[in-house]
């Protein structure tokens, strides 16, 4: 059975299970039926960031431009551009050995591509979530639905794999940004063109 999170609760997912290594982080979403008629494209993306909260360069951003980290511990796997059906709709695997000595979290966001041209946001979303897998068994660890509405926003942090105290622990953030991806990137110090 999944440990079922809400807002801000944390959980150790290595402190039990020692030998956890890789993870598949699942997000997932469905929009609304009144959503003007646009398509929803909704990316996921990864942001490897030191102590400070930043990332120490542009490659530490995974996500439909980059799918790949350089150290092999985080990589996306693909760009879902309609989020049609059930389960998830994009993923991001984490091999928790290899994520480089300086990266101290991964955070993990949702945003609408396009967002302001399409006159979308997370008002428009429903049933969005995050779930952390673990590989080997593909047993669900952890489940965190983000139930509440956002309304304005167009970017959502929604979770993040941290390190504390040897261990690698999650926590369920559900905090939105409004003004995109270029927010949170300029958040997490990425710079955009």
């Amino acid at each position: 059975m999944p440990i079922n999170l809400q807002k801000g609760q944390k959980v150790s997912l290595t402190k039990g299970n020692p030998s956890l290594k890789k993870l598949i982080v699942g997000l997932g979403w469905d929009v609304n039926q009144f959503d003007g008629g646009r398509d929803f494209d909704l990316d996921a993306a990864a942001f490897l960031v030191g102590e400070n909260g930043k990332a120490p360069s542009s490659e530490d951003f995974v996500f439909y431009g980059n799918l790949k980290h350089k150290s092999g511990a985080v990589e996306h796997l693909g760009d879902n551009l309609t989020g049609e059906g059930d389960g998830d709709d994009e993923q991001i695997t984490v091999d928790l050995s290899k994520v480089p000595a300086n990266i101290a979290r991964i955070v993990f966001t949702v945003t609408i591509y396009e967002a302001e041209q399409r006159r979308q946001n997370f008002g428009q979303v429903s049933n969005s979530f995050i779930r952390v897998v673990d590989a080997n068994t593909n047993q669900e660890i952890i489940r965190y639905d983000l139930g509440e509405d956002f309304s304005i926003e167009t970017a959502v942090v929604v979770g993040e794999i941290y390190r504390h105290n040897g261990e690698w622990k999650f926590n369920a953030v559900g905090s939105g940004f409004q003004g995109g991806l270029a927010a949170l990137c300029g958040n997490y110090g990425i710079e955009v063109e």
